[in-house]
C-alpha cells in the first residue's frame, strides 16, 4: 500500500510524495478522494481543535507550563497550528509568516530533557485521542509526534528545576 507523506524537498507548496506503507509511515483507511493527511483529518478546523486541546493540557501541566514564558499561550498555539497545517499538506502560511520551520533549531535555546518530552507527548497524545478522525490519520499523527518529540530532546539527563507557574 502506498501513502501520501509531506516532504519539504519535493517541490512546490503543498507538495508531497507517496511512500510505501511502513511502520514509520502508517496512513491507512483514508478515503480515496483525499489528496493528503490535512484533508483526511478534516482540514484547518481539526488542526485548530487539536492545538486548542493540546494547549489546554499544557496550561495545567506542572512540567510544561513553566517552559512558556508568555502569560497568554495564544501565540505559541497559533504557531503550532500553522506549522501542523503546513506539515500535513495544508496551506504554507507558516513558511510565509515565519520562514522554514527548522524545528530543531527553533527549540535549541530551550533546555529540553526526557521529562519535558514525556509531558509534551502525553498532552499531545491526549489531544489526538480526543479527536474524531480516521484511524490512519490518528496513527500518522501519533507516529510523527513520537518521532518529533524524541528529536527535540537535546539534554537527555536534564531535569530542570523550574519555579511553579504563577
Amino acid at each position: 500500500m502506498w501513502v501520501w507523506r509531506r516532504s519539504y524537498s519535493e517541490g512546490p507548496a503543498g507538495a508531497g510524495v507517496f511512500f510505501p506503507n511502513t511502520s514509520a509511515c502508517r496512513v491507512r483507511c483514508l478515503p480515496a478522494m483525499v489528496s493528503n493527511v490535512f484533508e483526511a483529518a478534516g482540514g484547518e478546523a481539526t488542526f485548530r481543535l487539536l492545538v486548542e486541546r493540546f494547549y489546554a493540557g499544557v496550561a495545567a501541566d506542572p512540567v510544561l507550563r513553566p517552559l512558556y514564558p508568555e502569560d497568554d499561550l495564544t501565540g505559541p498555539a497559533e504557531r503550532l497550528t500553522l506549522f501542523l497545517i503546513q506539515y500535513w499538506g495544508g496551506p504554507e502560511t507558516y513558511n510565509e509568516t515565519r520562514g522554514h520551520p527548522r524545528l530543531r533549531m527553533r527549540h535549541q535555546p530551550f533546555a529540553t530533557g526526557q521529562r519535558d518530552r514525556e509531558a509534551w507527548l502525553k498532552q499531545m497524545v491526549d489531544a489526538v485521542n480526543s479527536l474524531d478522525i480516521p484511524r490512519g490519520v490518528r496513527d500518522a499523527f501519533l507516529d510523527s509526534f513520537r518521532s518529533a518529540s524524541h528529536a527535540m530532546v537535546h539534554r537527555p539527563g536534564y531535569a530542570a528545576q523550574r519555579p511553579p507557574p504563577p
